[in-house]
């Protein structure tokens, strides 16, 4: 059986991995975002590290890809993420033309809950909650063995849910929204403030 590629596209790192059928690791490579660099920028670097993962690997498609924001099922086309850049872009459509082969995108928060119900420490249970913390913040939720989207598409996303009305600002437009606080990169921010 051929291998298979994932790419877990942050917002601070894409990171490639390929697994074999028993979901062994072969091969894996961490690159930066440069999310300031733009779409275009960001796009060729996936398609540049996927072609390589390719090169590596006895790769068969799917190539799926995982990344903070949902895709719009009537569009393709990503919103919420914090990758400001990516928002409403055809990310699956630029990288299936490029590379030639499919790509399945999904939410990285759903990724990591439906990861763990099958295969990992969550698998004896009907429910799952999985929780991220990186660049921004989210959760997943898996309800037997099936991602639970919920009416808007989102269910578990609570990076935006505001705990301070008046709080710090947000990418987003909005303040005091949860990732504003206790997101990896209001972590940092936080303490470069204390420490200067």
């Amino acid at each position: 059986m051929k291998n298979k590629l994932g790419i877990d596209l942050g917002g601070t790192k894409i990171e490639a991995i390929i697994i074999d059928d028993q979901f062994q690791v072969i091969d894996r490579k961490r690159i930066p975002t440069l999310r300031d660099e733009g779409y275009d920028a960001i796009i060729k670097r996936i398609i540049d590290l996927s072609k390589e993962m390719i090169g590596i690997g006895d790769i068969s498609g799917p190539i799926g890809i995982c990344t903070p924001g949902t895709i719009e099922a009537t569009t393709g086309l990503l919103k919420n993420s914090n990758t400001v850049c990516l928002i409403g872009k055809p990310i699956q459509q630029d990288m299936e033309n490029a590379l030639g082969i499919s790509v399945l995108m999904e939410n990285d928060a759903n990724c990591f809950a439906l990861a763990e119900s099958t295969i990992g420490a969550a698998k004896k249970y009907d429910v799952v909650f999985g929780v991220i913390l990186g660049t921004g913040c989210g959760a997943g939720i898996v309800m037997n063995k099936k991602v639970h989207r919920g009416a808007n598409g989102i269910a578990g996303e609570w990076g935006h849910h505001t705990l301070y009305p008046d709080g710090r600002g947000c990418y987003c437009g909005n303040k005091g929204c949860t990732e504003s606080y206790i997101s990896g990169t209001a972590l940092e921010s936080e303490w470069k403030e204390l420490t200067g």
